[in-house]
């Protein structure tokens, strides 16, 4: 077996960080899309050791106090978990990939049992492993009634 020269790895090393193609953008933007389905799907089937997959082990996840790595962000989630009915849902709407295909955003609504919209999630995925997305950051923000916070404004 033939070895590659140490100036030969040189100049191939350029072209390990070359952008990955448009459709395999696409393919991967799919992954992406199937991963975060599947990450909501653990919510809605209790399944707090499939969230554990999903859940990268330097992750931070932030919705007013940080949690940080994989051990506390699930010690966090556990209360989620622990009734027989989801206290929340949320399924993606946009996911983008970077050009170097390593690293991916997905956003969408977060919904209340009764299917109302009060939040909306923003992750980040990393690839880890061929076909092997987890999180590494996820946040989520609140939604505002804003004509409810416009009529509280208006004077009597």
């Amino acid at each position: 077996m033939k070895w590659i020269s140490a100036r030969r790895a040189a100049c191939l090393l350029p072209l390990l960080s070359l952008p990955v193609a448009a459709t395999d953008l696409q393919e991967l933007e799919k992954q992406v899309m199937e991963a975060e389905r599947a990450f909501a799907k653990t919510m809605a089937d209790r399944d707090l050791e499939g969230f554990k997959r999903f859940v990268a082990e330097d992750a931070v996840f932030s919705s007013g106090k940080s949690l940080r790595g994989k051990q506390q962000v699930v010690e966090a989630w556990k209360a989620f978990y622990a009734k027989p009915t989801p206290p929340f849902s949320w399924k993606p709407e946009s996911v983008e990939v970077l050009e170097s295909g390593k690293l991916a955003l997905s956003r969408g609504p977060v919904y209340d049992p009764k299917g109302k919209q009060v939040a909306r999630f923003h992750s980040i995925w990393r690839l880890e492993a061929p076909n092997t997305w987890r999180v590494v950051f996820d946040f989520g923000v609140d939604v505002c009634d804003c004509k409810a916070a416009e009529e509280a404004g208006k004077p009597s």
